[in-house]
């Protein structure tokens, strides 16, 4: 394998803008590394070699001519199946959506292409983002590269695992309970959910619309911080989407932060947590303490609160998403229909998958006449609750440091007959969601079985330059990220 492959964002960037290399000598080398691997990977639902060169030879022409090219450089970047691109293929992993080919491009696509960015291919996922480990896609599944055995995590299974197999560089992923930041872990790469609002969610095919948020993976925090700068920004055509300059990420990222206050939870050592990853994440906490960083205990006490919580509100809002796909203006459409309610039923019951059913029935039930009140609007009270946990905590740190999963990768197989096992892998990030602030995932070293394992970090509202700088200064301190699965090596 080239070493080019092997090198963080930054440098990668540098090289690119010297002429060092070429945008297409590394697209090729990307296309190359996804021909020889990915058909053990399977992080691809569709590559286009073509069109992904021509996109490199344009920006070195662009380049060689003099014209400002953008922060990503030419840059090859791949994109979670569920982040709509103009004449492309959106399926969701979807039976549902197989031969969809969206008429327009999505805010963050339009983003990365006036930064330089070359969108390689259309990374594979959990049908409709429902899914903590990549198996609910209806195409294939895809395995980690630090073991083919195992789940790289999900529903941004194939994303995470583009990075971590050094497929690409980089890559986009969209995470509603954790879908970026647990496959980040699981596969050893830097995970982003920014805030709420931050990214723009136009063109992003909506699973619960309040929890959704568009993110970044890569090999490093630069490489994250540097795609967040490129995409993140107000989008008038999304109403969620807030006005408020974006940063420079990435000339603040390698500013160390004085006094930092990190909090450590209870709550987020107690039971379930298994052993190994609660090692690696307490060495991890004992190099911010090495930095001068102070650890301060905190609670957080409706946390225990949050699966149920996000069991209720995202299954009721993706009930009422996926409510459009009926056969006739969207979607699969059944040979078999007689009446006009036949036609609904058979072509969402042929379409749609397991997991997507369960959480739509899940969500009528929890939005149906007498069970409303007592489901649904209670979980947006205890929402709210969850929120003030964290208010309060951040008047007293700057971030919030812990797990990220309960447990490394589990085997592929091993939990799909156990939806609520399933659902668990995502106890230590579904709050973010539900509060609407940012989360990372960083490498944090591997469990005694040489599988990654990854530390979050959670800001306040809008804080993800400090959110950054503190994952930095961990990432400068260590050489965890630099780590390399074996299929990867050769």
């Amino acid at each position: 394998m080239s070493s080019l492959l092997n090198l963080p964002a930054a440098e990668l960037v540098t090289r690119l803008a010297a002429g060092d290399v070429t945008s297409a000598a590394l697209t090729e080398e990307c296309l190359a590394a996804i021909s020889q691997r990915d058909s053990s990977v399977r992080a691809f639902l569709n590559v286009d070699v073509e069109r992904s060169l021509a996109q490199a030879r344009s920006i070195d022409a662009r380049r060689a001519a003099g014209e400002s090219i953008g922060i990503l450089q030419g840059l090859p970047i791949a994109v979670k199946d569920l982040i709509c691109e103009e004449g492309v293929s959106c399926t969701c992993a979807s039976r549902m959506l197989e031969n969809y080919i969206s008429p327009y491009s999505a805010h963050v696509i339009e983003r990365l292409r006036a930064a330089g960015a070359v969108l390689v291919g259309r990374a594979n996922m959990d049908e409709f983002a429902m899914g903590s480990s990549g198996e609910n896609s209806a195409f294939q599944v895809t395995a980690n590269p630090w073991d083919l055995e195992r789940t790289p995590g999900g529903s941004s299974s194939g994303s995470a695992a583009a990075v971590a197999g050094r497929l690409t560089p980089m890559s986009l992923g969209s995470d509603t309970g954790g879908s970026i930041r647990q496959p980040a872990s699981l596969c050893g790469v830097v995970g982003l959910k920014p805030t709420y609002g931050r990214v723009s969610r136009y063109g992003l095919v909506a699973f619960a619309s309040s929890l959704d948020q568009i993110g970044p993976f890569a090999s490093d925090v630069h490489g994250a911080a540097l795609l967040l700068e490129a995409m993140a920004g107000h989008d008038p055509r999304d109403s969620t989407s807030v006005d408020r300059p974006v940063p420079s990420y990435t000339n603040s990222l390698n500013e160390p932060l004085k006094g930092l206050r990190i909090g450590v939870a209870r709550e987020h050592f107690a039971e379930g947590l298994d052993d190994e990853v609660a090692e690696v994440v307490r060495r991890a906490l004992d190099v911010y303490r090495s930095l001068g960083a102070e650890l301060i205990d905190i609670e957080l006490p409706h946390s225990k609160y949050a699966v149920a919580v996000y069991y209720l509100i995202a299954p009721s809002e993706a009930s009422s998403n996926l409510a459009r796909y009926e056969g006739i203006h969207y979607g699969h459409r059944t040979e078999k229909a007689g009446s006009l309610a036949d036609l609904y039923a058979r072509s969402r019951g042929e379409a749609f998958g397991t997991e997507v059913k369960r959480r739509i029935m899940l969500g009528v039930y929890a939005l149906s006449s007498g069970y409303y009140d007592q489901y649904y609007v209670k979980a947006l009270k205890v929402r709210r609750l969850i929120r003030n946990d964290f208010d309060a905590a951040f008047a007293k740190v700057d971030v919030i440091a812990g797990p990220v999963t309960p447990s490394t990768a589990f085997k592929l197989g091993e939990r799909t007959s156990d939806p609520m096992a399933m659902y668990l892998s995502d106890i230590y990030t579904i709050p973010a969601n539900l509060a609407g602030i940012p989360g990372i995932s960083i490498p944090a070293g591997l469990s005694p079985s040489g599988l990654p394992v990854g530390l979050q970090l959670q800001a306040a509202p809008f804080a993800e330059e400090t959110l950054l700088r503190a994952a930095r200064m961990f990432e400068a301190a260590t050489d965890h990220h630099r780590l390399i699965p074996p299929m990867a090596r050769s």
